[in-house]
């Protein structure tokens, strides 16, 4: 198969956020998509394996599915949910410039489309792994059927968990238990002190985004990183739910999976029983103080409105995707020292130290890049006017 793919998209604006709908053949799904418990690949002598533990497929149902799909009425209504730009390690890929993320564009024509890079496997089915893997044991024939895609793009795990949970409680009966074996996450109620790294961050977003004094009070949404909706809206600006998450998960954790593989596999286990790792507001994370993780945030966004955000027009890359990631960028720099040698996270800290870049002009063409790059640069050009680098002589 020839990449870059391109298939043409609808897109459906629902509550939780918006997602893409597209025709995709069987043969290109089985390449670049995985479940936590399987995946395939073809071989040199092209025949499709399946791989991985498997512990919660039915080889029965794939066998079932697999007969249905070699009839001459076979007919697959129901959609294949779909997390894009998420990979195995357990991260959204949120570097804009990386070469193989999805993404989704508009062209003049006003038709969306679809981009798939590459054959790396970067989608993470929510719904519908059977369906698919099915396909490994059907003749090879049918690999060229389409299937109806419904894609989410850049969303954090934590949601993903919580779509697998109410789709499968609301159509059919299911082991609550399963959730967690899959994502990692129970869909009933869960004492903190299990609470993985992401859905921490998962709950510490929807907190930042709903709570009235939040400096991020209602400017996060459920959408793409490089969404073309966000990027152009004229309502007021609005940033990626996935952006936010990241960039909290890399303040408390260095590699989440292995931090919830650890919660999971060891039902006895709590935050306190992880290991230290060199992200720098772990400890926070092991000793359950969400409360002040909250207030760090809370003050230190708080200063960014303050100093770059009130004054910015709508070309201003401060208030774009790589001017928010810049900010976290930032504050993983500032934060330890915050939180262990000054040992303070008021407002009037974070707007002292972030005071001397308040100056800058984020709508200046230099910083009118939006990638990595861009973020980068943004970065820098902060870290210069704060003193976190060496101004040159």
């Amino acid at each position: 198969m020839q990449f870059p793919l391109e298939f043409p998209v609808l897109e459906v604006k629902q509550p939780m956020g918006s997602f893409y709908c597209a025709s995709i053949p069987a043969k290109y799904l089985l390449e670049f998509c995985f479940s936590d418990t399987m995946k395939a690949s073809i071989d040199p002598n092209g025949l499709l394996i399946l791989h991985g533990t498997q512990r919660v497929v039915k080889e029965d149902r794939l066998k079932q599915i697999s007969e249905y799909i070699n009839r001459t009425d076979a007919a697959f209504p129901n959609s294949i949910i779909l997390a894009a730009n998420y990979n195995e390690t357990g991260n959204t890929i949120d570097d804009l410039d990386d070469p193989d993320r999805w993404e989704i564009k508009l062209r003049e024509n006003g038709q969306a489309y679809l981009t798939i890079p590459s054959k790396k496997k970067l989608a993470a089915i929510i719904d519908g792994q059977h369906r698919l893997f099915a396909f490994v044991k059907a003749d090879r024939s049918r690999l060229d059927m389409e299937l109806l895609c419904s894609i989410y793009i850049d969303l954090p795990k934590a949601y993903q968990a919580q779509l697998f949970a109410v789709i499968n409680s609301t159509q059919r009966a299911v082991d609550k238990s399963l959730t967690y074996e899959l994502y990692g996450y129970n869909i009933s109620e869960e004492d903190s002190a299990i609470w993985s790294p992401d859905k921490l961050a998962v709950y510490i977003t929807r907190k930042l985004n709903l709570d009235p004094v939040s400096p991020l009070y209602k400017h996060i949404k459920i959408a793409p990183i490089s969404d073309f909706n966000l990027q152009n809206s004229s309502e007021q600006w609005t940033i990626s739910t996935a952006v936010i998450v990241e960039g909290i998960i890399k303040l408390i954790s260095s590699n989440p999976r292995r931090d919830s593989n650890k919660i999971f596999q060891s039902r006895k286990s709590n935050r306190s029983d992880l290991e230290i790792d060199n992200s720098p507001l772990r400890n926070l994370y092991l000793e359950q103080n969400d409360a002040v993780l909250y207030k760090l945030l809370i003050n230190y966004f708080s200063a960014c409105k303050n100093i770059f955000w009130d004054k910015a027009n709508s070309d201003s890359f401060i208030i774009k995707t790589v001017g928010i990631q810049a900010l976290f960028d930032i504050l993983k720099e500032i934060s330890t020292d915050a939180i262990y040698q000054s040992k303070d996270i008021s407002l009037a800290y974070f707007e002292e130290k972030l005071g001397e870049a308040g100056n800058i002009n984020f709508s200046l063409e230099e910083f009118k890049v939006a990638s990595a790059s861009g973020r980068r640069k943004i970065r820098e050009t902060i870290a210069l006017e704060i003193g976190l680098r060496n101004k040159p002589e």
